[in-house]
Order: C-alpha cells, then structure tokens, then sequence
C-alpha cells in the first residue's frame, strides 16, 4: 500500500512538472503568435517603413547641415620651410620654436557652446598591445598596483614606479590652441571635458604622478605632479581610447559666440609627434545639435533604407498583381506541383 501510494505520489509530481511553464518552454509547447505574412501585409509594412524613415533621414541631413564646423589641418603648415624634408629632426630638436599662428574665417555665425576639438589620422589606438598597456587599479588606488600589463612603460630608470603607467599615458597629447579675434583674447575652458564618471569612479583623488616622462624614455605630454588623476582631465580625455585610426578627442569649449565672417587667430604648440608614424594633425570647432556634432551619416542612412523599402514594396505590388496567387492554396507546394505536371 505504500509503495502504491508513493509511486502515485510520484507520478502526480513529475506530471506536475511537465505542466509547469519551464517545462512547456524548455519543448517549445508555450502559445505563440505566429503571422502569416501575406503579400499584403508585406507590402505595406515595407511601405510603412519607408514612409517613415525617408522623412526623418532627412530631418537628420537638415539638422546635421546647421551645425557649424571648422577644420584647419596643421602638421605640415606649423613646419619651418627649412624642415619641410626633415620633419622628424625638427619636431625632436627642443632648441626649435614649435609656435606656429593660423588664421581661420568663420564661414557661418556659431552660436556657443563652441566645441574645440584635436582630431588625429593613422593613429591606430585600437592596437591590441596599446589598448592593453594600462592599469586600471593603478589609476584608481595608486602605485602600489602598478601591474605587468603596463609593459613597456612600468619602471623608470631607477626601479620605481610610474604613474599613471603604460603606452596610452605615455603617448599623452600633448599640442595647445590659444584663440584671439584681434587683440581680444578669446577664452577656452578646459574644465569639465570629460566624463563626470571617470573622474569619480576611474581616477584616484589621492593619486598623484610620479616618475612621469622623466626618463630616457620620452614620450607626449607631462602631467602636473601636485595635481590628482581625478583633475587631470586631458588625462582622462586621452585615456578613453578610439576604436577608428582617425578621430576627435575635446580639448575645451568657447563659451561665446563667433560671428560671420571673422578672422580667428590660432596660436598653436606644435609638440606632438605624429611625422614618425605618417599621421596628421587637424583643430576643429564645431557646434552642436540634439543628435551631436555635424554628421551626414544617420540622415544619409535613412533616406537610403526608406527609398529601398518603398522600391520593395512597389515591387512586390506589381508582382502581387501581375502574378496573383490564392493564400493556403496546396497545389502551389513544390511537391504537389511536381506531381500536377507529371
């Protein structure tokens, strides 16, 4: 009598099992939707789509054509004409003046916040080896955790630490912008630039550099040691590596507006060595919209996809119509057709 009623007890459990949900969704017994797409409902949903997104890509090529930008490249122009064929021995030689001045004309009033923005080319940051020389923990807590994976820019010369160590810390950028209209001097804030995360949550407060480009091993820019990672801010900027060889990093925002046609003056630093590895060197200002700076690719995107779904949609219309087919009719299986011809 018990083992009868233990063996009831037990098929009533595992039957209670299988109806349980987890066991109809592990066997794929749970109600589903599935639709039927007929060539009507196809139709217009490509029709739909493109209705759509025709519209708004171009809402974003309008909204991207209003923001005013500025690029001026100066690698080469910032070089004496006497190092034009040598620009590797002139941007080593310290005894040379690295000041250069440009002029740029405003082509459209911008209005502030004006984003002030160092853009480089062929410098791959995405480098396995490059991304990977850093230590996180170090930035964070200090010297204490400086780590193997900062090789080869751990140690300086005398065995102790750096910080903040590795590749991407040492190659800090390094080149500075002053802007004047006239004699006026035009103001840039540097505060604020970058993440407000990073600096609470990736850079120690109580961290300071040390032992930083002071060796034989020099690199970009030194950093100031009586000033925390957490305030370094182009430090931080810097630190957030790109995915692409080219790209824009912010160096500050000019907090007024820039008028039509006025002559801007750059006074540039021309510090960083990009001539050892081919790449070039780009000041860019730029304004900002709700969708961010000037970019043509969102809106072109869209307009591209909506126009392909109104051609799918017309299309299959017209093969719809030319070629009417009844729904659920089982002759149209390649099977049966098969057997219809023969």
């Amino acid at each position: 009598m018990d083992e009868a009623s233990t063996s009831a007890s037990g098929g009533a459990t595992r039957r209670a099992a299988r109806s349980g949900v987890y066991y109809r969704f592990t066997q794929q017994n749970l109600p589903a939707w599935k639709p039927a797409m007929t060539p009507g409902c196809l139709i217009a949903t490509f029709l739909v789509i493109g209705i759509i997104f025709v519209p708004f890509g171009l809402f974003c090529l309008q909204t991207s054509n209003h923001v005013g930008e500025i690029i001026r490249r100066y690698d080469v122009d910032c070089v004496p004409n006497a190092y034009r064929g040598n620009k590797q021995s002139y941007i080593k030689d310290s005894s040379i003046s690295k000041n250069c001045t440009l002029e740029v004309k405003v082509p459209d009033h911008m209005r502030a916040p004006i984003y002030v923005y160092y853009e480089l080319e062929n410098f791959y940051q995405n480098h396995r080896r490059y991304v990977k020389s850093r230590s996180d923990k170090q930035l964070r807590f200090g010297a204490k955790y400086t780590a193997d994976s900062c090789s080869p820019v751990e140690w300086d010369d005398n065995g102790f630490p750096i910080v903040p160590c590795g590749l991407i810390a040492w190659s800090l950028f390094n080149d500075t912008y002053d802007f004047t209209h006239g004699s006026k001097e035009i103001n840039v804030n540097r505060k604020n630039i970058s993440w407000k995360s990073d600096r609470e949550h990736k850079f120690g407060k109580n961290v300071f550099p040390s032992n930083f480009q002071n060796g034989s091993f020099i690199g970009g820019g030194k950093l100031d040691p009586a000033v925390p990672l957490s305030e370094q801010e182009d430090l931080i900027v810097w630190m957030r590596t790109s995915a692409l060889p080219k790209f824009r990093k912010l160096y500050g925002v000019i907090e007024e507006d820039l008028r039509v046609d006025e002559t801007i003056s750059i006074l540039i630093r021309n510090n960083y060595n990009t001539y050892t590895f081919g790449g070039k060197k780009s000041i860019v200002l730029s304004t900002a919209s709700w969708l961010g700076g000037k970019n043509d690719f969102l809106g072109r995107a869209y307009i591209v996809t909506g126009s392909l779904s109104i051609f799918m949609s017309i299309l299959f219309a017209l093969i719809h119509v030319k070629y009417p087919r009844p729904q659920g009719d089982l002759n149209c299986l390649s099977w049966n057709r098969k057997n219809n011809n023969s």
